[in-house]
């Protein structure tokens, strides 16, 4: 299995697209408050369809609870900002996936921390960013790739 996770998400469409995806692909979504929506929001509910009861979804109060609870595991850090491309990675059974929020990603002082472990999107000069959902399906895509999508059909 692996797992997503969202840094103080803050539009609810998006971290709603985000939980379909991890239902239909057996991925744990974690989200860390403080959440800039509430999980009863009609627009998270909406763009999550029928496929919450299919989801593993856990809270955190911060990255750090998530690194306590999953000590051996390993995190790859997602950001504009990292040096190393996504696809540059091997991505193990396990691994972590994590996004910061939509108006400001991860903290820089993260990212300086866990430099080896930043991973990015290519993308053209002058460009910001992809929408966060369609930047978390697109690197869990490739994690699955590399794990035979885990026998998933």
């Amino acid at each position: 299995m692996l797992h997503i996770v969202l840094v103080e998400p803050e539009i609810p469409s998006n971290t709603g697209n985000i939980s379909r995806t991890c239902a239909i692909t057996g991925t744990a979504l974690h989200l860390v408050r403080p959440l800039g929506f509430s999980t009863d929001d009609k627009y998270l509910k909406r763009a999550g369809l029928d496929y919450w009861q299919y989801l593993d979804l856990y809270y955190h109060d911060s990255i750090e609870d998530v690194w306590k609870q999953y000590p051996d595991a390993r995190f790859f850090y997602c950001s504009t900002h990292a040096k190393n491309r996504y696809d540059e990675v091997t991505f193990m059974d396990g691994d972590f996936l994590v996004f910061g929020k939509e108006t400001a990603g991860l903290p820089k002082p993260l990212l300086a921390t866990h430099e080896k472990e930043a991973i990015r999107i290519p993308m053209g000069d002058g460009q910001r960013s992809l929408n966060l959902s369609n930047a978390a399906a697109i690197i869990l895509y490739e994690a699955l790739r590399q794990n035979s999508f885990f026998g998933m059909k």
